[in-house]
């Protein structure tokens, strides 16, 4: 029979008229899910899960400051030996999947000694040896090292010399904090007391790791890297001053002990803690208890609120704790997603409660650090979490504003977010960087010899404009579609152009990883008007096209952040997040009728769990690349609905 007869017709109609009742289907499970998700004043947040680090810090927190909460400990702990690698390695992996880190083993290992485990169980054992194997404790970065010098495992020699006096530098000098990024900086600020006071901890069991160091701590030479001149000149210059730290006038040391004190405490920022981040809650709790904070102090109290707020107990009795919290960025895609799902009345009062929250947690009035580079521009960002005033950042910003302006359009109340969104619009431009980018949370934060000094082993000291940032940014700006912005498109377009890897792709600095950094270029420009026929936009779904799996659906490793060659790659092991955003990508573009789309949509449908949502136990995205990843919980949930929904309102407009 040939494929034109009226048969063949008939058969096709059905197989459409069947797939698109399972689409519809997979949809509104999917939207019914989510909406179940939601809370009740609108906002949605997800668990926002690390590696082993931040859990097994939280424990050894409570042994510094000898404050051990058992019944919380236990199930710390319990969390730590279920995400051991037990297969392979036998140590603690930065994500799911990964080759063993020496840090995040060192650290699991001592909280778990620490918490009662005989190191001679089978899985202390297994994790000792991979430690040995690998060099010991002391081949572990800089800050697993200070960890370890404040509970007098290694010398403090072993860890670059960081004074206090740094908080004196006048801002033309090489180093002054305002050239690190806000992560940096507000986790230094209180380091520097703990490491200018030699901090000790408490220790009351006095457990130590001895076991781990191939040559005993006090003999060991070798604690840092030597790398290229510039490295070798820094390290020269910590142990001058180290070897002048003794000459530091007394008056001088508690004078920039208090300046750091100061810094911290005006930015403490409630029980949403310093920087909204865990790194720097943890540090300043300890500064004020080295400091001579009582147990008692309002101030020691509300940071200890903070760092317990970021606590997640589990159904299965463990607990883990979070490095923050996403409720701003899960609420903002959560709303995208229910967009187009449902036009019942319960889902756009949903959207509509979302909005609402969404707008009351604009930054308007609090001029944060990025007034050092916009000192002229009213507030209007987003921050990332519930509330960091301090520290709002230009992707939650963008993502915000032009979901805000998309809700008015589509309610028909054009201009009812007018304020906010050129609030938005003029503070994100303001920060715009000198190469046309845009970074998270500052402008021109590139002083890239900084990545050099001895205490930045994890080369995450900046914050440079990247991809998928700036891919953000011009996605908003074309959806607001203001005249004066058309010059700072331009110059932004001309970045990514730039930025574009050999083979199409982008790099992605926020999620996890070239597929992630291409599908924010990809809607960027497409919505900021530049035409997808355009060889280099060609190039990258090529190359999109060229990465998707036998099932249709796409994967990246986080692999790929050391080695570009794997970008877009995971041995044939498709997520639904990757297979999300490559369909998006896809599908911004106008690309709704080809193969790929429809496999990847083949994926997806074949892929979603009976309870509506999607799930996958891989790390989508990184903290910081090569040395720190996340698991965003909510990516394998509201990223493929938002796919579904984009891809059916688009096949309706090609059949209509």
């Amino acid at each position: 029979m040939s494929s034109s007869s009226p048969a063949s017709a008939v058969n096709d109609n059905l197989i459409q008229e069947a797939g698109a009742d399972r689409l519809h289907q997979a949809i509104e499970r999917a939207r019914v899910a989510l909406l179940a998700q939601q809370h009740a004043d609108g906002h949605w947040c997800f668990e926002l899960e690390s590696d082993c680090t931040i859990t097994a810090e939280y424990i050894l927190m409570m042994h510094y400051m000898d404050e051990i909460d058992r019944v919380l400990q236990e199930k710390m702990a319990r969390y730590l030996r279920a995400i051991q690698a037990t297969g392979t390695h036998g140590g603690w992996p930065q994500y799911h999947g990964g080759a063993i880190d020496l840090s995040c083993t060192v650290k699991a290992y001592y909280a778990l000694k620490a918490a009662g485990d005989d190191p001679a169980m089978e899985h202390m054992r297994r994790a000792r040896d991979a430690v040995l194997a690998h060099g010991g404790a002391a081949k572990c970065n800089v800050f697993t090292r200070i960890l370890l010098a404040q509970f007098e495992q290694v010398p403090w020699r072993a860890v670059p010399y960081v004074p206090v006096e740094i908080m004196l530098l006048p801002r033309w000098a090489p180093f002054h904090i305002e050239k690190i990024s806000y992560w940096a900086r507000t986790t230094l600020v209180p380091l520097t007391i703990l490491c200018s006071l030699k901090a000790k901890a408490n220790n009351p069991n006095q457990v130590d790791i001895r076991e781990l160091f191939v040559t005993p701590p006090e003999q060991e030479r070798h604690y840092f890297i030597r790398g290229g001149v510039l490295n070798r000149g820094f390290l020269v210059l910590d142990k001058v001053g180290r070897a002048l730290d003794r000459w530091i006038p007394r008056r001088l040391r508690k004078y920039a002990i208090h300046k750091a004190e100061a810094w911290f405490l005006s930015r403490m920022n409630g029980e949403d803690g310093i920087g909204a981040i865990f790194p720097p809650m943890i540090n300043c709790y300890e500064a004020m208890a080295l400091l001579g904070y009582p147990k008692d102090h309002p101030a020691r109290q509300t940071c200890l609120r903070s760092i317990q707020k970021l606590i997640v107990h589990r159904a299965d009795g463990s607990a883990y704790c979070q490095p923050c919290v996403s409720p701003v960025w899960d609420t903002g895609w959560c709303a995208l997603a229910l967009m187009h799902s449902n036009e019942d009345a319960s889902t756009q009062a949903a959207i509509a409660r979302a909005c609402d929250w969404l707008t009351a947690k604009q930054i308007l009035e609090h001029k944060g650090d990025w007034v050092a580079r916009a000192p002229d521009v009213a507030p209007g960002g987003w921050a990332f979490q519930y509330a960091n005033p301090a520290y709002p950042d230009i992707d939650d910003t963008a993502l915000i504003a032009a979901l805000l302006h998309v809700q008015d359009r589509r309610r028909a109340e054009s201009g009812r977010h007018r304020v906010n969104t050129d609030r938005a619009a003029d503070w994100m431009l303001a920060l715009q960087s000198k190469n046309g980018g845009f970074a998270a949370f500052d402008a021109d934060n590139t002083h890239d010899y900084l990545n050099a000094i001895p205490f930045a082993d994890h080369g995450a000291l900046l914050d440079p404009p990247t991809e998928d940032v700036s891919g953000r940014v011009i996605a908003c700006l074309g959806v607001l579609a203001r005249e004066q912005d058309r010059g700072s498109i331009r110059h932004c377009i001309n970045y990514l152009r730039a930025s574009q890897q050999d083979d199409g792709a982008w790099w992605g600095r926020w999620g996890s990883n070239y597929i992630y950094g291409t599908w924010s270029v990809l809607t960027g420009l497409a919505l900021a008007g530049e035409d997808p026929q355009q060889p280099y936009i060609r190039k990258a779904i090529d190359w999109l096209r060229a990465r998707q799996h036998a099932d249709g659906g796409w994967g990246e490793t986080n692999d790929s952040y050391i080695d570009p060659a794997l970008r877009g790659t995971n041995q044939n092991v498709s997520t639904p997040h990757s297979t999300a955003w490559a369909m998006l990508a896809q599908l911004a573009l106008g690309e709704v009728q080809s193969d790929s789309v429809q496999h990847g949509l083949a994926f997806l449908l074949a892929s979603q769990q009976a309870n509506g949502v999607w799930s996958h136990p891989s790390h989508n995205a990184p903290g910081f690349p090569r040395v720190y990843y996340l698991r965003y919980h909510g990516y394998a949930t509201y990223f493929p609905l938002l796919a579904l929904t984009c891809y059916r309102r688009q096949l309706r407009r090609v059949n209509s």
